[in-house]
This record gives structure tokens, C-alpha cells and sequence, in this order.
């Protein structure tokens, strides 16, 4: 069968033919419809991110995928249905965290996570998978469907910075996505669907005209220009902001949420950064959490109720979305341009089966 790797000696997506996989007591073979291209590939690529499976010298990659249940394999799973795996595996044999139905909740080293750490991914013309991480959908979202797993990462952000507000009457009204990426798109148009939300806004760094800058304010949000409007100045120059997403992955956003948020606002950091040492006013920023009860969480991956609640979510998204969201879609003849990143780009997938 085709699948795109790369080699521990050349980082350059490519097809190579591998064997069709054969599914083990508890996993169905799914045949790949879609897999979609974000960030994290492209930092696999470059290798600041991940690991290759021990033993092989190749890495299949994708994560984010839709298929089609080929053979149930005596699941409970039917013949023919639409499925999104989830991403994170048992490593050697499992830990409590697994067991415990919480695998996003692992720490580094209790998980492999495919098409990244330590296990092929899903951009191939089959795969397999234990029936308990495939996540069922409704077919007439199949061809959307490689949005679930990014759609996913957001309901696990939103989850998690939501009940850290949960001990007191907590009415948000301002929201501020940083980063016009695709993930950063998608929550935007997740916010702009919450009713608790009045007025939500999107931090880039991009000159008109531009793509993401037209899909920020067809939403109905605010662009806001970080060269002009740094982080910190958002409250004086919009509002303080009861909560604030950060999908940029940029250090310094982490400590200038808390300057950007509102007294009793929290932020969720999702971006995953590089190494970077710099000064912080750490005195001031403390007093900003504990005088004016301001929270930060941190969140990655996600797990199978996440993902069953992205299905909801991205069936209730405005259909014009997509059509400006997903800029490409490209088959193993020309699979290179789905990993083409540049300004003209904000989602990618490639497609393997269109039956």
C-alpha cells in the first residue's frame, strides 16, 4: 500500500509502499479518506518534535485522519462505517493512565502518539487501530471529518480552562484567540458560536489582504495586529479579556496572557515552544494572579469524549467555514502541496480515497 514517511535520514516526505497492516484481536482495518497536514507535521518534519517507532527507519506521519471501517474484526464496530482515531497509544503494555480512560493526561514517556512519538501515523492507504481509540461519525461528515482531532484539542482547552473557573459565578463576555493558524481559526469559530461570548477577537501578524484576516472578520470577530497591538496593550487598546486562547507556541505569549486577561479570567496555553530564555517582571505578574484571580492551564492532546464532542461542534459550524478554511486537498500524485506552507495556506489534507 502508499504511505507518506519520512526516514531517519531524510526528513523529506515521500510514498513509499509498505504492506497493508493486518488488524490484532480488539483492532478494525480502516481504509484512509482524508488526513489533514498541521504545525506538528511540519515540526516532526524538521525534527524539533517527536520520535521515530524503535526499530524502523521510517516514520509515518499524519494524525489528523478520517477513514472508513474495512474489516470490524469481531468490534463492535460496522463494516463500511466512518471513523476518527484518536491519536495516543499504550506504550509497551499500558500504565494507569490508560486504564484509567485518561491517556491525554499522561506524562512524557507513558504514551506513544501516532504520526509523531514512537508509532506510524495514519497517512496511508490503510490502517489499523484498537476499536476503543475510533471514534465514530456521521457519514455526511466524512469529508470534514480530518477536523475532528484539531477541533478536539479545543474542547479538551476549553474543558479544562472553564473549570478552573468553576468555583464561582463566572460570566465571560471577551475572548482572544492568539494565533490565525488553522487551530486558531477553528477555536475562533468555536467561540464565535458561544453564546457566553459577546465579542471575541484574533491576534495575528499578517498584512492585508490576507486569507485568515477575511475569515477572522466574516466570523465576526476583531483582528487584532500584534506589530501594532502587542499582547499586553490589548486591554487598553480593546478590553481586558475574560479569556484568552494561545495557539502560537510563542514563550513570550504565556506570560502576556496574564496581562491581557481580565480580573477573574483564565487562559489555556495549547502552543508547544522552542527553548527561548528571556526576563519576565515576575513580582508584578504574580500579584496580577493573586490579586486579581487570574488563572493560566496548560493542555495537550485529547481524549475520546473530546473527540465526541468535536463531532457535535463541527457539525454546528456554518458550512461557508470550511470552504474558506480547507485551502487544499491533494492526492498521492501531488501530496507535496498539502505540506506547502505559506501565506496563501491555512488548512491542508491529503486524500486517499474518495469512494
Amino acid at each position: 500500500m502508499d504511505a507518506i514517511a519520512v526516514t531517519r535520514d531524510d526528513p523529506t516526505p515521500r510514498v513509499v509502499d509498505l504492506p497493508r497492516p493486518e488488524p490484532e484481536p480488539g483492532e478494525a482495518l480502516v481504509r484512509t479518506l482524508r488526513v489533514g497536514v498541521d504545525g506538528t507535521d511540519h515540526e516532526v518534519i524538521a525534527g524539533g518534535h517527536g520520535g521515530f517507532p524503535d526499530g524502523d527507519d521510517h516514520l509515518v506521519l499524519g494524525h489528523e485522519a478520517v477513514g472508513v471501517v474495512e474489516d470490524p474484526n469481531g468490534t463492535d464496530l460496522d463494516a463500511g462505517g466512518v471513523v476518527v482515531p484518536t491519536v495516543r497509544r499504550r506504550p509497551n503494555g499500558g500504565n494507569e493512565f490508560f486504564e484509567r480512560g485518561e491517556p491525554d493526561m499522561a506524562p512524557g514517556g507513558k504514551y506513544y502518539e501516532r504520526g509523531i512519538e514512537g508509532a506510524h501515523g495514519f497517512m496511508a492507504e490503510y490502517f489499523t487501530s484498537p476499536a476503543e481509540f475510533l471514534v465514530e461519525i456521521p457519514a455526511d461528515l466524512a469529508e470534514r471529518g480530518f477536523l475532528v482531532e484539531p477541533v478536539s484539542i479545543s474542547e479538551k482547552g476549553f474543558e479544562h480552562a472553564f473549570a478552573s473557573r468553576s468555583a464561582f459565578d463566572w460570566h465571560p463576555e471577551s475572548a482572544l484567540v492568539l494565533g490565525n493558524g488553522s487551530l486558531g481559526l477553528l477555536t475562533l469559530a468555536m467561540l464565535e458560536a458561544d453564546d457566553r461570548f459577546e465579542r471575541t477577537y484574533c491576534l495575528g501578524r499578517r498584512d492585508r489582504p490576507d486569507p485568515t484576516i477575511d475569515l477572522i472578520e466574516d466570523l465576526g470577530a476583531t483582528y487584532v495586529d500584534s506589530r501594532e497591538t502587542p499582547v499586553p496593550d490589548v486591554p487598553a487598546a480593546h478590553e481586558p479579556m475574560d479569556f484568552v486562547y494561545e495557539a502560537t507556541g510563542y514563550p513570550k505569549h504565556a506570560f502576556e496572557t496574564i496581562d491581557a486577561l481580565a480580573p477573574n479570567g483564565v487562559g489555556a496555553l495549547l502552543g508547544v515552544p522552542e527553548d527561548w530564555d528571556f526576563e519576565v517582571g515576575g513580582g508584578r505578574l504574580h500579584r496580577e494572579f493573586v490579586l486579581h484571580n487570574k488563572a493560566l492551564v496548560g493542555s495537550v492532546n485529547s481524549g475520546v469524549q473530546h473527540f465526541e464532542d468535536a463531532v457535535d461542534t463541527l457539525r454546528s459550524l456554518p458550512e461557508w467555514l470550511f470552504d474558506d478554511l480547507v485551502t487544499g486537498v491533494y492526492g498521492l500524485d501531488e501530496f507535496e502541496r498539502a505540506f506547502v506552507d505559506d501565506e496563501t495556506t491555512i488548512k491542508t489534507a491529503v486524500q486517499f480515497d474518495s469512494r
